[in-house]
């Protein structure tokens, strides 16, 4: 399996390069720490599902599709799935992005970059646009593949939208099944210690957040460092 070229300068501390980056969303680019809770509470309480229910199923990086799917019965996922959908896209009170995202991702070449969510494109979008991120035309989400992270459908398809070998992409999240999902696609990654201990996150690169990360553009290459003073 290949990846981007890495070198250590030092260790400790590689320098990635590759031709584009694949971006998560939720505890990458934006805190919907809150938001989240509100909306599932609201979902879970108006299911009747107990407390036991909902912490047994829930996860971090996994799509609401999925959460859904395991704590109702067949007949009744449709509507809760609209239900979770509809909480989420008018609950955005709060969101904000996370520290450097704004910059980072302004940083990056047109084309060069996307997200990868493991939300709907509603949800997404509505995040987005609170936190001042602008939504990418090739945003892959729960909508556009049949299986989430830690499958590594959703970051093929990112990899496939912007035309870039998968191999020639470096991944950036801040949960395991997203780094799982990375690797099996051949993607090198970079993690930020939002929601986990960084003994928690196998990744390339780990840092605490995306103002202490550095990407220099070179014509097609892209390098993907620690800050200077990070």
């Amino acid at each position: 399996m290949t990846h981007p070229r890495t070198d250590h300068e030092p260790a400790s501390a590689p320098i990635l390069r590759a031709d584009a980056l694949l971006l998560d969303l939720d505890g990458t680019l934006i805190d919907s720490t809150e938001a989240l809770r509100r909306s599932w509470t609201t979902w879970a309480i108006e299911q009747e599902l107990s407390q036991q229910d909902f912490a047994r199923v829930l996860g971090h990086g996994l799509t609401s599709s999925a959460i859904v799917a395991a704590l109702v019965p067949p007949e009744r996922i449709a509507a809760a799935q609209a239900r979770i959908d509809e909480l989420e896209v008018e609950d955005v009170a709060g969101i904000v992005a996370l520290p450097g995202a704004q910059a980072f991702v302004a940083s990056l070449p047109t084309g060069r970059w996307t997200i990868v969510t493991s939300g709907n494109r509603a949800v997404a979008g509505a995040r987005l646009r609170v936190a001042g991120i602008p939504v990418p035309d090739t945003l892959v989400s729960a909508d556009d593949v049949r299986h989430g992270k830690p499958d590594p459908e959703p970051y093929l398809l990112g990899a496939k939208r912007l035309g870039i070998a998968p191999e020639r992409c470096v991944v950036v999240e801040d949960a395991p099944a997203g780094l799982t999902a990375a690797r099996a696609a051949g993607m090198a990654t970079v993690a930020v210690t939002t929601h986990y201990e960084w003994a928690e996150l196998d990744a390339d690169l780990v840092v605490e957040d995306l103002q202490n990360v550095r990407v220099e553009v070179d014509g097609h290459a892209l390098t993907i460092s620690v800050a200077d003073g990070a």
